[in-house]
């Protein structure tokens, strides 16, 4: 067990961390030249188009020093904060960081809220400053900024160059000289955590762990802590770029079990397996419960769809543990889930996968919170779709859900991140100086606020440099108004959306210019509405596709033209109360994206 270094690559995103992983694994020859090639781990095609790493990837390493063979298991992370739950499981089962600063961009907010989530489980740090080789690079001023961020000296601090491969050797020095082996009793009872599971159509559920205590054998009899199901371990044996089985896995590695589970409710990320007949007495503390940050419907497009749909979110659940879905239906749309994402990245991340990987095309409504309705009959019930609002008349007062936000920034940002906070409704808390040139603020501001676009324009006003956390304080009455869309007098309740009543003119009038962008024209005139109740507050007109019946009228009276254009005029008039408008899948996007 000494031998063995867990270690995993965080970063922000963008700085680096794939390409650093490929340098590490050619220079251990882990990969033959043949299946070499750049950001080995991103194996998903999704993630080789959008250049960003989706999922966390383990795989494991041998490094030869000094006539002593070490195991390294690796883990690549994402930089992305929609998928920080990936990180956060990554650090629960490793025991040191390479944390990774773009010599060209210095330190940014995720670098510095991973940092954070590796030191609360105690990991041993190793800075390492990328892109060395690159004109732009700042090495002495980055190396100050690590320095003041984690108080380490100027010489533990590595240059490396994941392009051209500089510095990788003293990287592998480092992993076994400063990371400590895994701690573990192999003699105990069986403790091993599931950190990720995959699903395969061959084989049932394969789920990735990492051993505390204990050993683990091919055909033990093993039970899952938290669901109480019993399994035999067909297959173990540890993460190379493809499965390689092993006999056994002793305490401190990295590995994975398959034992023809069928269903994804068998296995739970953050669960513990032990011995069936030799018992652990308590599981692994786990990983906290994922926090949905974003509630959308997804919908099928074809209704009778819709248990294939279940199937696919249950099989992309094991693939992405922090999403949430609960079954819903609308008039508009049929049966479909009500899904936590944790932001709007990971939103369309999922949608794509669905279409790749399930053939499922799916249809989202507008994002929102779930509601507090009190009626003045005095009943309290929740709501988490507008449509299951009841008649304004019979409403007291509605409630929405609050939150506390806390927001660290630099101090140069301060003016613009409390002006983007109170624009959301916020009010201030208190604000704290941590340094001289980074500042805690702390808001009481309603959920729905952050849903849309706050994280994006937060990100943007303070380049990139403001990391946010938030948890929920209970809920508050609020002025709120259901603002419905109707097409030629329909409303369309997957449109609909609560909103604030004094923002609800301009989103309207926005909402309703957006829709006639992207609705196409019809053979006769849509009218687009957006309605508090029965106020129409705004209205837009798709204009009617015409076809020029006068062009055969060449000279002669007007009033031939005039019976033409009367003719046509009745003919759009019919052809109006009978047909019925598609709204593309665009629409209910881009209504997301509006501002």
């Amino acid at each position: 067990m000494k031998n063995i270094r867990n270690f995993c690559i965080i970063a922000h995103i963008d700085h680096g961390k794939s390409t650093l992983a490929d340098r590490l694994l050619e220079t251990t020859k882990t990969l033959s030249e043949r299946e070499l090639q750049a950001q080995v781990l991103d194996n998903m095609d999704l993630e080789r188009e959008k250049g960003i790493t989706i999922k966390s990837h383990a795989i494991q390493m041998e490094y030869i020093r000094g006539g002593e063979k070490y195991v390294l298991n690796l883990i690549d992370t994402p930089g992305h904060v929609d998928f920080s739950y990936e990180v956060s499981r990554a650090i629960a089962s490793c025991e040191g960081a390479l944390l990774v600063v773009d010599a060209t961009q210095g330190i940014q907010a995720q670098t510095i809220s991973n940092l954070y989530l590796a030191l609360g489980h105690d990991l041993e740090i190793i800075p390492v400053l990328n892109k060395i080789d690159m004109e732009a690079a700042m090495v002495e001023e980055v190396k100050d900024q690590v320095v003041e961020l984690l108080g380490c000296g100027r010489e533990e601090i590595l240059a490396a160059s994941g392009k051209t491969g500089e510095g990788v050797d003293a990287i592998l020095e480092a992993i076994v000289d400063r990371i400590p082996a895994p701690k573990g009793d192999e003699n105990a009872p069986l403790q091993a955590l599931i950190f990720d599971s995959v699903f395969n159509s061959f084989r049932g559920i394969i789920a990735y762990f990492r051993v505390f205590n204990g050993v683990i054998r091919k055909g033990d009899r093993v039970k899952f802590f938290n669901t109480g199901n019993e399994y035999d371990a067909d297959e173990i044996g540890v993460l190379k770029l493809k499965m390689s089985p092993r006999n056994e896995i002793r305490a401190g590695d990295v590995g994975y079990i398959i034992s023809g589970i069928k269903t994804s409710a068998g296995v739970k990320v953050g669960d513990t397996i032990t011995h069936v007949d030799k018992p652990a007495r308590a599981a692994i503390a786990g990983f906290e419960d994922v926090k949905p940050m974003v509630f959308a419907g997804l919908y099928p497009v074809d209704s009778d769809q819709y248990e294939d749909l279940r199937a696919s979110l249950e099989k992309l659940q094991l693939n992405d543990a922090s999403l949430t879905f609960d079954p819903e239906s609308s008039l508009a749309l049929g049966f479909g889930f009500r899904c936590g994402f944790l932001g709007l990245l990971h939103m369309e991340i999922i949608q794509e996968r669905l279409y790749r990987e399930f053939n499922m095309d799916v249809i989202t409504t507008v994002p929102n919170v779930s509601y507090k309705v009190h009626t003045t009959k005095g009943e309290v019930f929740d709501v988490h779709n507008p449509s299951g609002l009841p008649e304004p008349t019979l409403i007291d007062c509605i409630e929405e859900p609050y939150i506390l936000a806390q927001i660290i920034t630099k101090t140069e940002y301060l003016g613009a991140v409390m002006k983007l906070c109170i624009d959301k409704r916020g009010t201030l808390k208190n604000q704290v100086f941590i340094s001289s040139d980074r500042v805690e603020v702390n808001f009481e501001m309603p959920l729905a606020e952050i849903v849309f676009d706050f994280y994006d324009k937060l990100k943007s006003i303070s380049r990139g440099y403001a990391s946010f956390d938030y948890h929920q304080i209970g809920y508050r009455p609020s002025k709120l108004a259901k603002l419905d869309i109707l097409l030629n007098g329909e409303p369309v309740d997957a449109l609909s959306s609560l909103i604030y009543v004094a923002h609800a003119y301009d989103f309207g009038r926005k909402m309703c210019e957006k829709l006639k962008e992207l609705i196409p024209r019809q053979q006769f005139d849509i009218a687009i509405q957006a309605a508090i109740g029965a106020k129409i507050i705004a209205r837009e007109t798709v204009k009617a596709v015409r076809k020029d019946v006068t062009a055969k009228c060449y000279g002669g009276d007007i009033s031939r033209k005039r019976k033409l254009l009367e003719k046509q005029k009745k003919g759009k008039k019919r052809m109006r109360q009978v047909g019925n408008v598609e709204v593309p899948q665009e629409a209910f996007l881009a209504v997301l994206k509006m501002d």
